[in-house]
């Protein structure tokens, strides 16, 4: 039968053969001499015996060997060629007891071209191996920056710790990604059982995912395993059974389809305008209205302990108010990242169909409950969370930074200003930015002194002794019971502080334009553009403004007035024109302004800010899940 396996697998390669080139492709094996870079000069790293990927093998060192394949490592020469016996004995051979022997190869940016066993090769992807045993050496490609050969390197560190070779993604950042979300940290090296478990969890997705026709996605599976650890839990994910697997990866699609962009996430930056009455579009003379919504506030602590909860309770007392006839408002709160995903079941359960999670730690959990009951609307407040089953919700807050920076500017009596920050997350990188880009506005000779709240050896009261500013952005609100003065920008004087300013997001105002959404039929279920929904809405929405003090001279207030009234109408962008960041690097086009994404993705600082955006290890253990969730990568701008 040996002889009729190599004629099976010449038909296969003459098949092809004759495809790849009507497609106007090579129709024989690449060549690795052929494809190095002239003068590449990248070192040579002896990688010993390896367990090689059959799928990534995809050519041979010398042109000599290319002639007698099809791209696909099938055979293309004739049956009565020595070559075809030489096929059918090693065919014969390894029904018989396997082959063992291993080839000799070379790997170049994790595709492998083979030196001395094509044959071999040739018998084993024909048998449909997983792997071949090989000595391997690797060429390291000069560094450069194609994002390519960047994720290459990120690769390499990846397999120096974990010597894993089969998995690959499409972009940046995902081996780091990877390494954390099976609870490895940085740096940290696995151990055999860890090498075995992942094979056995990432086999049996990329079995699922492939049947359910994964090849025809433009992502790679590394890139659908990524995010389905992520929404599900890598340990999760080791306890289930293949069925659970495959019936998981079936309903988690549009998340992998979601993948597929470029650009993910569909940043509406104004509610759609709709001049009709509520109703009008939806109900005919004399018809009766629709069931009312039933809306759920999740959120992860108390409106009496949390002023960020407290923001959003009042959001949700003004919906009461505001819509009456068209719904009634439930809330669950102190609801801990643990909890969440009973906590989104017992709602469900308790007839919400529309749910608002005010967090990002929830937006994982929100994604699971969202693809199990389709039929349930699920907001999670965050911003650049990419996922195609939920909307997510946030505020462009750094247009009101930007009017209390040019307050700050023309406050500063001894030009220092001090910055009080919580997180490093998408966004607030913005809202420090504008702050400093306002002040220096104002006041050319002003220097931010940013501190983090969040960080870990961090001491508020040396830092302030020490810098001695003028005036100080804090937080943006305190709850009720708190008598404490030191939130928005204020001014020390006399050992207490002064207030002249307060950013304020309107989240009843936020929550009202999105149920009208929903209550006059401009909601799509689905995104025209197949992209994630997330709405970043600001000044010209209403939902975002300042509130200046009685105190603050009248000059700047009418300053203020007049910033805001030219964001408000979109003639001044408060990233337009050249910006300098600490590195002395220009952002933005001198004619220009920053695009929303750009902004949304900040990861430096303005020149004029004194002070660095902390990693995650310098982050203390209470805010690391929501800056694991939602933190800025801080790469070098």
């Amino acid at each position: 039968m040996s002889m009729e396996d190599y004629k099976k697998a010449c038909r296969m390669g003459k098949r092809d053969y004759q495809m790849r080139l009507l497609r106007g492709e090579r129709p024989t094996l690449e060549v690795l001499d052929s494809i190095l870079p002239p003068n590449e000069g990248g070192s040579i790293v002896p990688l010993g015996l390896v367990q090689i990927p059959i799928d990534q093998i995809v050519g041979t060192r010398y042109e000599g060997r290319s002639n007698a394949f099809s791209g696909s490592f099938m055979p293309i020469l004739d049956e009565r060629t020595e070559f075809a016996r030489k096929w059918a004995n090693l065919s014969s051979a390894h029904e018989d007891e396997g082959i063992r022997d291993p080839i000799k190869a070379y790997e170049y940016m994790n595709r492998f071209y083979v030196e001395e066993g094509n044959k071999r090769v040739s018998v084993m992807k024909y048998y449909q191996a997983i792997s071949i045993p090989g000595n391997v050496i690797r060429i390291m490609p000069k560094r450069t920056d194609e994002k390519e050969n960047k994720i290459y390197y990120e690769f390499v560190d990846f397999y120096n710790l974990s010597k894993i070779n089969y998995i690959w993604f499409s972009k940046e950042g995902s081996f780091l990604k990877l390494q954390k979300a099976v609870g490895k940290k940085a740096g940290e090296s696995w151990t055999d059982d860890e090498k075995i478990n992942f094979s056995s969890t990432y086999s049996r997705f990329t079995s699922a995912f492939e049947a359910n026709g994964g090849k025809k996605l433009k992502i790679t599976p590394g890139d659908a395993f990524l995010s389905f650890i992520t929404l599900y839990g890598y340990r999760n994910l080791g306890e289930k059974t293949t069925t659970q697997i495959k019936e998981l990866v079936i309903r988690s699609w549009e998340e992998f389809r979601l993948l597929e962009n470029e650009q993910e996430i569909d940043l509406q930056m104004n509610p759609p305008s709709d001049k009709k009455p509520l109703f009008a579009r939806i109900l005919p003379a004399g018809a009766s209205r629709p069931a009312k919504l039933k809306v759920a506030f999740i959120y992860e602590k108390t409106a009496a302990s949390s002023a960020w909860t407290y923001a959003h309770e009042l959001g949700r007392l003004h919906l009461n108010q505001t819509f009456p006839d068209e719904l009634t408002t439930v809330c669950y709160d102190n609801i801990s990242a643990n909890l969440i995903e009973e906590c989104l079941e017992a709602a469900i359960a308790n007839g919400c169909n529309l749910i608002f999670t005010t967090t990002p730690v929830f937006a994982p959990a929100s994604v699971k409950a969202a693809i199990a009951h389709p039929n349930v609307r699920i907001l999670n407040c965050s911003l650049n969370t990419s996922h195609r089953y939920i909307r997510t919700y946030y505020a462009r807050m750094h247009e009101a930074k930007f009017l209390m920076g040019a307050i700050a500017g023309a406050m500063a009596e001894n030009d220092r200003v001090m910055y009080i920050e919580d997180y490093p997350l998408f966004g607030s990188i913005a809202n420090i930015n504008a702050f400093a880009l306002g002040a220096r506005m104002i006041n050319p000779r002003v220097q931010v002194f940013l501190e983090w709240s969040s960080k870990k050896n961090t001491n508020l009261d040396d830092d302030l002794r020490l810098v001695q500013p003028s005036c100080i952005s804090a937080r943006d609100m305190v709850i009720p019971e708190d008598a404490s003065r030191y939130f928005g920008l204020y001014h020390m004087a006399d050992g207490r502080p002064h207030n002249l300013a307060m950013p304020l997001c309107h989240w009843g105002k936020f929550y009202e334009q999105l149920i009208r959404t929903i209550i006059n039929g401009s909601w799509k279920q689905d995104s025209p553009s197949n992209k994630a929904i997330n709405y970043w809405w600001g000044m010209s929405s209403g939902v975002v403004d300042v509130i200046c003090s009685q105190n603050l001279p009248l000059g700047t207030q009418r300053l203020v007035e007049l910033l805001k009234h030219t964001i408000c109408s979109g003639s001044f962008n408060p990233f337009s024109g050249a910006i300098h960041a600490q590195t002395g690097i220009v952002r933005g086009n001198p004619d220009g302004s920053l695009s929303p994404e750009e902004i949304v993705k900040m990861n430096w600082l303005a020149e004029n800010v004194i002070g660095e955006i902390p990693g995650p290890e310098q982050i203390l253990d209470h805010a690391a899940p929501v800056v694991l969730q939602q933190g800025i990568q801080t790469l070098d701008p």
